[in-house]
């Protein structure tokens, strides 16, 4: 289909030139009408075919660094996944996660049976502790001491709340170790303090009498451990209830840290868009728009390039099948000159054989009569 705004084949071809030339050897005369008119066809389109070229060009420069970031995009966004695990909502993961088994069933069940252990043992000894100190503020309302012991629950809950908001497993793993090493340290000075007073509460009513003497002179504050404070509580016992609370805390959080592991193993996520994936296909898609837009622009120009040379194709077989007739032309003109001389030269000559022919009968005759005289007379 030709479009509206394509011109027709300028120039015409010119007929007086190929007339020139029809007088010429038939390959000279062709190669010389081609170039003429070769010629003759740039002069007037030379300026719409170069642009057309570096219009392809340009789109072809375009289209190779399109298409190679498209492959590198692509290449990319396979190693992406679409959907990755959301604690919040989302469609649920399509894949299966490992089914729990027995091991894991216990120790989940043993896990939490632990924590709870840990916090009622550590609130009740806790505040035991605070109502046996003396203190008048836990003796008067004793539901204090209950409230003070609750921080235990709550540190552990904030240790562990802690371990949740970090994203790096190499973090999880070292802030996981660091406190479950504070809570053994805390059973360990926990056991040690309480063995130091371990033989004194050991002891019966009838050994402590009798240990005691009135040449006793040993002063009251003279011992760090033995010592009593102003609340009239005994260094050891503080020593002994912050040893405890710092095992409960520690150790509570990371058996608290320990049943997430277990339960994130077998536990139905949810899935939510990657970001990551979602930038590279929406690049994706706008690098193949580009090449689409590309592609239809190089098309466009490489069908303008390939209109105009087929124009001049078709002009130079027109001026050669021009050139053709005329030599044809030429070469029946020459025939039918080259037959009518041969006619006249052959009418010419058969007109003097017979001007020759009357001319010398005549002669013969003379001679022949003077010939037989002759004889006659002698």
């Amino acid at each position: 289909m030709k479009p509206e705004n394509s011109p027709s084949i300028v120039p015409t071809v010119h007929l007086e030139f190929i007339q020139n030339q029809a007088g010429l050897a038939e390959e000279i005369g062709a190669q010389e009408v081609e170039t003429y008119h070769r010629a003759l066809f740039l002069h007037h389109h030379a300026r719409e075919l170069e642009q057309y070229q570096q219009q392809a060009r340009i789109h072809e420069s375009r289209l190779a660094s399109l298409e190679a970031q498209l492959t590198a995009t692509q290449m990319r966004l396979a190693g992406v996944e679409r959907l990755m695990p959301n604690g919040a909502e989302g469609p649920a993961d399509p894949q299966q996660s490992s089914p729990w088994n027995f091991w894991d069933r216990t120790m989940f069940v043993l896990a939490g049976l632990g924590v709870a252990c840990l916090l009622v043992f550590g609130v009740l000894n806790v505040s035991f502790n605070l109502l046996e100190s003396g203190l008048v503020t836990f003796q008067e309302n004793p539901v204090r001491a209950y409230f003070w012991a609750a921080l235990l629950p709550v540190g552990a809950l904030a240790i562990k709340v802690g371990w949740d908001f970090l994203e790096s497993r190499r973090k999880r793993d070292v802030y996981l170790w660091t406190c479950l090493i504070l809570g053994i340290a805390g059973v360990l000075v926990w056991v040690a303090s309480y063995a130091a007073v371990y033989p004194t509460l050991s002891k019966s009513s009838t050994e402590r009498i009798d240990s005691l003497s009135v040449f006793d002179t040993t002063p009251a504050h003279s011992g760090t451990l033995m010592g009593v404070n102003s609340a009239g509580a005994k260094w050891i016992d503080v020593i002994t209830v912050a040893a405890q609370a710092v095992a409960e805390i520690f150790l509570s959080a990371v058996l608290g840290m320990y049943m997430t592991m277990i339960h994130c193993r077998h536990r139905l996520a949810r899935l939510a868009e990657n970001p990551l994936f979602l930038q590279l296909d929406e690049e994706r898609s706008a690098l193949e728009q580009g090449v689409a837009r590309e592609r239809l622009a190089l098309g466009e120009a490489r069908g303008n390039q390939g209109r105009l040379e087929h124009q001049l194709a078709a002009l130079l077989a027109f001026a050669r099948s021009m050139f053709q007739k005329e030599a044809a032309l030429r070469r029946d003109q020459s025939q039918q000159k080259r037959l009518l001389l041969d006619q006249i030269s052959d009418q010419i000559r058969t007109q003097l054989e017979n001007v020759e022919n009357g001319n010398r009968l005549p002669r013969n005759n003379h001679g022949v009569g003077a010939v037989a005289e002759g004889s006659n007379g002698k």
